[in-house]
């Protein structure tokens, strides 16, 4: 789709930091191959790509420490004045390190130094400001980061259906050690390629709206091949719900009255359905083979820790390291994982502040994009606001602790577009009232 309402730039509107004139960030020029490489190459280490995939060590080591070697890129924003949510992800990632750590001190006897390294998973947190100076320093367009986007999605697709066309059944094992994740696994789900899914869904998001508005059967193809290999080799029921119901909600909000109504009286008999056969069906089971009896004691036992005692489930009573001479097994005799019982295993470790913390973490971004969204219209920013969402959806089943980064990495390009985009120095630019909102192909 072609830009609209190309505005040029007044005199006097540059200042010191900004980038580029709205015209030339959304314009459809030709793409820089050597800023899509520079994307296509770090990309995925911000979206955490390789984050659980301990079988393929080198990247997963890499992936591991990439907020650290990330970090100094951060300098960068020293030279501009300010960028939209930065106090809030430095103070809310402050309080989700410090205040656990403070806690395990009195519940946990650990030592504060070893209670912080407990918290390293939340260290993705900090790419929104290496990812928002990586782009500050590539002054990509937005039909570049489009680009990587969907290329990235595109490619992860492509891999998982070769993977799953040439692995044979030996390959998948039904049986793993503590704390790993096999790529290839075999459970009541099947066989199964466990696979981060955050370009492909990005990717899904996006198709479906370009689809849905253009009325174009090839985008709506590429979302429903993204869903398929989510559903039939990926088999993870977090995402299926998520993606359904990101779907569902936008569809039945983009429909006219008349559907509108006949999809929210059909929708919930179509989801009962849907998770009524195959793999689907054990979503909700509590049957033993779907490890729900181990959730529940790792649930009572959390629950009755946190006792009646106000100030535990307030501020949290932290965790133990895994640097720690014991670990949280030893500790209740029992398979403990607060993961497993997702938002009772963070009100444990980090209290309701904390759980409200990584609620309002995602809410920012969602509410930045109403925002950003009334001055200009893009799909792949949709998809990412979508994403927002989907990651609340799933947060029943998948803690937001596991991948903050990515969250991190999205309100970073919101931030980018923002500023590339003129919004933070113009305040009547490209506005609703006056000239309607930019719209990127």
């Amino acid at each position: 789709m072609a830009l609209q309402h190309s505005i040029a730039p007044t005199p006097g509107d540059e200042e010191e930091g900004q980038d580029a004139s709205a015209p030339t960030f959304f314009s459809a020029a030709k793409v820089r191959p050597k800023i899509l490489c520079w994307l296509l190459a770090l990309l995925p280490m911000f979206g955490e790509t390789f984050h659980y995939m301990s079988a393929i060590r080198p990247l997963w080591v890499l992936s591991k420490a990439f907020p650290i070697l990330s970090l100094p890129l951060a300098f960068r924003l020293i030279s501009y004045t300010h960028f939209p949510m930065t106090r809030q992800v430095l103070l809310s990632f402050a309080w989700l390190v410090l205040s656990p750590s403070i806690a395990a001190i009195f519940y946990f006897h650990e030592g504060f130094f070893t209670g912080v390294t407990a918290q390293v998973k939340l260290l993705p947190m900090l790419y929104f400001f290496s990812f928002l100076a990586l782009l500050l320093l590539l002054k990509p367009s937005m039909t570049e980061i489009r680009r990587g986007f969907v290329i990235l999605g595109t490619v992860t697709v492509a891999v998982l259906i070769v993977l799953w066309a040439i692995i044979p059944s030996s390959w998948y094992t039904g049986t793993y050690v503590i704390g790993s994740a096999p790529l290839f696994s075999a459970d009541n789900r099947g066989h199964r390629i466990r696979m981060q899914m955050y370009f492909p869904i990005i990717l899904l998001f996006f198709c479906y709206r370009r689809g849905f508005f253009e009325k174009n059967l090839s985008y709506l193809a590429g979302a429903a091949i993204t869903f398929a290999v989510t559903l039939l080799i990926v088999r993870t029921r977090a995402m299926i719900i998520g993606t359904t119901v990101v779907v569902l909600l936008n569809t039945i909000m983009w429909s006219r009255p008349m559907v509108r109504l006949g999809l929210l009286l059909s929708a919930p008999f179509a989801f009962v359905a849907m998770f009524s056969t195959g793999y689907l069906a054990t979503t909700f089971s509590t049957a033993r083979n779907t490890g729900f009896d181990v959730r529940y004691i790792t649930a009572e036992k959390a629950s009755a820790f946190l006792g009646d005692y106000p100030i535990r489930w307030i501020f949290g009573v932290g965790t133990l390291s895994p640097t720690s001479k014991d670990s949280l097994i030893s500790y209740f005799h029992h398979f403990f994982f607060l993961a497993d019982i997702t938002w009772l295993g963070i009100i444990f470790e980090y209290g309701l502040i904390g759980a409200m913390i990584f609620v309002l973490f995602e809410l920012r971004g969602i509410l930045f994009y109403v925002r950003l969204c009334n001055r200009v219209e893009d799909d792949l920013l949709g998809g990412m606001f979508d994403y927002l969402i989907y990651v609340l959806v799933i947060s029943f089943f998948y803690p937001p602790t596991l991948a903050p980064g990515e969250t991190a990495t999205i309100l970073a390009v919101f931030a980018y577009v923002w500023h590339a985009g003129g919004f933070d120095t113009r305040p009547g630019f490209a506005t609703q009232e006056n000239h309607g909102p930019l719209v990127g192909s």
